[in-house]
């Protein structure tokens, strides 16, 4: 797809290749520093500190966490810390914080709690001079550079990138660790997949399901979000799993739906919803690899399963960006919003 609409979303986005690329190669020793700790740390269970992009990447790194070391992984609703006062034990608990800015007080004022309790206490953070990267005991910087889109790409991206690369260095995955050295050239491609089908559906539509489920569904939060924010578009982001237990009941002739089905056990059964969903009369705009019949999109893959996210956002950029213009709407210039939110 071209950069036809120039807007800074998409340049921004186009530009994460070489921001995780410059990620990558530094801060090395740190992160071997950092899964040495990890290792040898006796908690047996974690929570993230996030909001809004911020907390879907967070979802993506907690399902690592979760399903690559067996450890559970909470996400905390801040408010406990900084409306309620409550009591929450702090020893023998890993806490991450994930955050653009590092400038927001209930996503500083629970890292400091924690730290302050014993926990292990870790910041991905783009603003290494900020309060959230000071509040942790281990800060290491998402090197996105200057982001001017009010819209979240590129540290969205390269969000996810740190956090898999914790895992990596945590589990001393060499697969891992060769899938994410092979990320800026398949963010390259991926950059490149022409999704202009989804604008034809898109540009008249007044909301949207969103669906993932497992890794993917980190994915189809942040896509509903943007939608939001990008396109004054209603959307809704859904686990596959849960469409059939309510949701389903708002499909009718025409709704859209954009269902991400990433490589791994939960692809199966999400090619088989999107098939039941366009029998019920919805638009279903199927996101698949190339080999998966039936798809509506290419959906770009990584050296491994586990990376597919990332590459899958890249090309679901692209998209936003331009369905924003086919909108009339200006994608670096929401309504109401601005680049740093500071809530308490």
């Amino acid at each position: 797809m071209s950069s036809e609409t120039g807007s800074l979303m998409l340049e921004e986005a186009l530009s994460a290749a070489d921001c995780v690329a410059l990620q990558l190669a530094n801060d090395v020793d740190r992160y071997a520093d950092l899964g040495r700790h990890l290792r040898a740390a006796s908690f047996h269970n974690a929570v993230t500190v996030a909001r809004g992009s911020s907390d879907h990447a967070s979802a993506y790194l907690a399902y690592l966490i979760m399903a690559r070391t067996g450890r559970l992984v909470t996400s905390l609703p801040m408010s406990l810390l900084t409306l309620y006062k409550s009591p929450l034990k702090s020893d023998d608990l890993l806490a991450l914080s994930v955050s653009q800015s590092g400038q927001s007080p209930d996503v500083v004022e629970p890292m400091r709690y924690f730290r302050a309790g014993g926990a292990t206490t870790v910041a991905l953070v783009n603003d290494i001079d900020s309060p959230l990267a000071e509040a942790a005991e281990w800060a290491l910087p998402l090197r996105a550079g200057q982001e001017r889109s009010v819209a979240a790409t590129k540290s969205f991206i390269t969000s996810l990138t740190a956090g898999a690369r914790l895992v990596a260095e945590w589990q001393e995955d060499a697969e891992l660790k060769a899938g994410l050295a092979a990320l800026p050239d398949a963010l390259r491609a991926a950059g490149k997949v022409d999704w202009s089908a989804a604008l034809e559906v898109l540009a008249p539509a007044r909301n949207i399901m969103v669906v993932g489920r497992g890794i993917s569904y980190p994915i189809a939060q942040e896509a509903a979000l943007k939608f939001k924010e990008t396109s004054a578009l209603q959307a809704e982001a859904f686990s596959g799993a849960e469409i059939k237990h309510g949701p389903m009941a708002l499909i009718e002739e025409g709704y859209p739906l954009l269902i991400f089905a990433t490589r791994g056990p939960a692809q199966a059964g999400l090619v088989a919803l999107a098939e039941e969903m366009r029998g019920r009369g919805a638009r279903v705009l199927l996101a698949a690899p190339q080999d998966v019949p039936g798809r509506d999109l290419d959906l770009p893959v990584a050296a491994i399963p586990d990376l597919d996210p990332i590459v899958a956002i890249q090309a679901f950029y692209v998209m936003a960006a331009q369905l924003s213009k086919a909108r009339g709407l200006d994608p670096d210039r929401p309504r109401h919003l601005s680049k740093v939110t500071r809530t308490n």
